[in-house]
């Protein structure tokens, strides 16, 4: 696996294409998405990585981007929205690339009807990637309520999308020191996770990168970083398969067949981390997961 030390915007797209020959496939059948978490903070930081995101796209165009939580630091107001979402994300915004949101401790219910986030008025909601099969559960985890936990076992397990895929803000296994794993949230959602077949789970919260070891035949990240940062937080863990808590981050993955490809890069556009998953498929899952 190849890495660079570019650090500069311009160089982006040599970083992507570095990584990308690897982890983020050119051909056809594939679904490329971008993740941010805990992104809106409407600072310098949050402007590079959002420049990266779109050298990103720009290389290999990405269908969507799914928002982790915290996704507006500051007021309910229209302005806010303006520099900490629509500022960063204009050409990516411009170029048609919808995101998808989950709320998070910092942002207020109304973000739900704020149509760049395509909520549609919901705490909770699911979607299907278009013309693949892939369907995405974005939850709230800030009021896990019977409804929401009732309503998402009736999803997923009626779901027939090869490749199911969660993401909410409060992380159900994390190595970080200012919050770290969520045991509540962990005892009411794996079960449901395991038996109805979701993949892969995306969380913010902490604020760093980690890729926690494969649980339950399941793969879990920690994307909290894209925005703010706490540098150093993460504690040595048996949980911890990769990890980066020294820069802010985004994720970039992309889906072909049984596979799922992520490459996390650093806001220097250096590669952090990467690597394939093979999902819950017994033939597949031991042998596809590989360190960078």
């Amino acid at each position: 696996m190849r890495r660079t030390g570019g650090v500069l915007a311009a160089l982006a797209v040599a970083v992507i294409g570095a990584a990308a020959a690897d982890e983020v496939p050119k051909d056809k059948g594939t679904f490329r998405f971008g993740i941010i978490g805990d992104s809106g903070s409407g600072d310098a930081a949050q402007l590079r990585v959002a420049e990266h995101l779109m050298e990103a796209h720009r290389y290999h165009p990405l269908e969507l981007v799914i928002m982790l939580g915290d996704n507006i630091y500051g007021r309910e107001d229209p302005k806010e929205y303006a520099a900490r979402f629509e500022k960063p994300y204009r050409s990516l915004l411009d170029a048609g690339v919808p995101f998808y949101a989950a709320l998070g401790n910092h942002d207020h219910p109304n973000q739900r009807f704020y149509r760049e986030f395509n909520m549609e008025g919901r705490r909770y909601y699911t979607f299907k990637a278009k013309d693949e099969s892939v369907r995405f559960f974005a939850l709230d985890s800030n009021y896990l309520d019977p409804e929401q936990v009732g309503w998402l076992k009736q999803q997923a397990c009626g779901a027939s999308e090869h490749w199911k895929i969660a993401f909410f803000h409060h992380p159900i296994y994390s190595s970080g020191a200012t919050h770290g794993s969520s045991l509540e949230l962990r005892a009411i959602l794996e079960p449901i996770f395991e038996e109805c077949g979701i993949d892969v789970v995306f969380s913010g919260h902490d604020h760093f990168y980690e890729r926690i070891k494969p649980q339950h035949d399941i793969l879990y990240f920690v994307s909290g970083a894209a925005g703010k940062l706490r540098r150093g937080n993460i504690r040595k863990s048996e949980l911890t398969a990769a990890g980066f808590d020294q820069g802010y981050h985004f994720l970039v993955a992309a889906i072909t067949g049984d596979v799922l490809r992520f490459t996390a890069l650093s806001d220097e556009g250096k590669v952090i981390d990467s690597g394939e998953w093979g999902g819950r498929d017994e033939d597949t899952k031991a042998s596809k997961e590989k360190q960078p």
